[in-house]
């Protein structure tokens, strides 16, 4: 199955390897005009960062809406596809996904008209939200418990150039500033006996485009679109020509300017036609060389992200196109460490793959235990989280109680020590049936361990701003 993992570890030696075979060069541009091979090497490197995030995004939005037979398949464009359940070990498509909420997703195709999402009345002590997030993978808008309330309303997604009066009734308007995007839907779950309360809910979630939500004639259909199948094996050499596809959807804004034009040196960009397999050989290596140093860059920029607090990463990376404001290391970044991160006044996420000495969490070797003071859990207006992750895959893991994470909804069945803190067990095996509520399975292997504190206190104790806040998360400390 095709992770998001293997495209992330984008294989770009595979591309300097690439068959010699003649070839026809694509470019545009007579040798005289094209950049060296050490510029083109450097535009290669960071067009692979700028585009990382959007690679990455189209090769999600492939599985979910284009290829019905993905297995990752939820519904085609302008449809909404409510998970009955949370995210399992089965789900590979996204890494480090959420196993709190039960997923709903609508991807939208914007091209003719605006798509209206309307949500229904929900309990204000049910944390949902709607995230907004674009082809570039900026969060462009929330609707949900913190940022709309809990109440019933109508709300309308438009396209980047869509000009036209709001309707009566729309109680806001959000701008996409790509012609295709994503809304995902994550639906608080109380408890394996709350699902079908958690279902009552998706089923007030409705999408319908504006021409029938006016119930008028809709415009013409936009033109059919031949969308190019990625798998992990095309994306180490074809990275540029999915980049260069899905750039025709997304105007550039102002501060994509420089890095447009640079692309557009080695023919990559709205109106070019980028085929990686056609290239000379000296130009495969340009791009093969560029994609490696830009990916070891990345690698190297997740794993300082942020701040270091008791062993534990603590950033506010993911947000919209102001946040990064041209930033692209730091965007490639947010995707990298998990695509469609909240902002963090939405969810604020500490990672670690270490303990409080430094030293790498590995459930093979070593037991762990992480133990919240009296009064110390994460400080949230909604809920907080644990969820454990097979340290190389950053997926979920099998394990025989089928419990993928701890969460606060599950303090009444947990056991706190005598002084009211609550200590979790963090290990392969059992701790024993005395301590197994308080067990968080590991794999046999590496551990990469993320805290989600959803809608975190903006008073003292808090999280926030990230990596500065008065709360701090504890370190995990390793079992003599």
């Amino acid at each position: 199955m095709f992770t998001k993992r293997d495209l992330l570890r984008s294989a770009a030696l595979a591309a300097i390897t690439a068959s010699t075979a003649k070839s026809v060069p694509v470019y545009a541009q007579t040798s005289a005009d094209r950049p060296g091979f050490f510029k083109a090497k450097d535009i290669a490197e960071a067009g692979f960062i700028y585009g990382l995030p959007i690679v990455m995004n189209y090769a999600v939005m492939h599985e979910y809406a284009i290829d019905r037979s993905s297995g990752q398949f939820k519904a085609p464009f302008n449809q909404i596809k409510n998970e009955p359940n949370v995210f399992t070990y089965k789900d590979t498509a996204i890494v480090t996904p959420n196993s709190d909420t039960p997923y709903s997703f609508v991807w939208m195709d914007l091209r003719t008209e605006p798509v209206v999402l309307s949500v229904p009345a929900v309990d204000s002590k049910r944390y949902y939200s709607v995230m907004l997030c674009d082809g570039n993978t900026y969060n462009y808008g929330y609707i949900g418990t913190r940022a709309t309330g809990s109440e019933a309303g109508d709300y309308m997604v438009v396209g980047p150039d869509w000009k036209g009066d709001t309707p009566a009734g729309i109680k806001q308007v959000f701008r996409s500033n790509t012609l295709f995007s994503v809304a995902g839907y994550r639906t608080q779950l109380f408890g394996p006996d709350d699902l079908d309360k958690v279902k009552e809910v998706q089923a007030g979630y409705k999408v319908q485009m504006l021409s029938a939500y006016l119930k008028q004639t809709p415009p013409p259909a936009a033109p059919a679109i031949d969308f190019p199948t990625i798998d992990k094996e095309l994306v180490k050499t074809n990275f540029f020509d999915y980049l260069d596809f899905a750039l025709q959807f997304a105007p550039a804004q102002g501060n994509e300017n420089e890095i447009r034009a640079k692309l557009a040196l080695i023919g990559v960009g709205p109106g070019k036609t980028f085929n990686f397999k056609d290239l000379p050989l000296e130009q495969k290596l340009e791009i093969g060389l560029g994609m490696k140093e830009g990916q070891r860059k990345v690698d190297e920029a997740v794993g300082n992200v942020g701040k270091t607090v008791n062993g534990w990463r603590v950033s506010g990376l993911p947000g919209d196109s102001a946040h990064y404001n041209g930033d692209w290391l730091k965007r490639a970044v947010a995707a990298q460490a998990g695509i469609y991160g909240n902002d963090p006044e939405e969810a604020t996420y500490p990672f670690t793959r270490v303990d409080s000495d430094g030293q790498t969490l590995d459930g093979s070797k070593n037991s762990y235990t992480l133990t919240f003071a009296p009064g110390q859990q994460p400080p949230v207006n909604a809920f907080w989280s644990l969820t454990m992750y097979d340290g190389k895959s950053q997926l979920l893991i099998e394990n025989p109680i089928n419990r993928y994470l701890i969460n606060s909804p599950m303090l009444p069945n947990m056991k706190k020590n005598a002084d009211g803190s609550l200590t979790l067990y963090i290990q392969n095996k059992s701790p024993g049936a005395d301590k197994e509520a308080n067990w968080l399975p590991a794999p046999n292997d590496t551990i990469y361990l993320v805290m989600r504190l959803y809608w975190p206190k903006t008073e003292a104790p808090s999280i926030l701003p990230p990596g500065e806040g008065t709360w701090q998360p504890p370190g995990i400390k390793r079992v003599a």
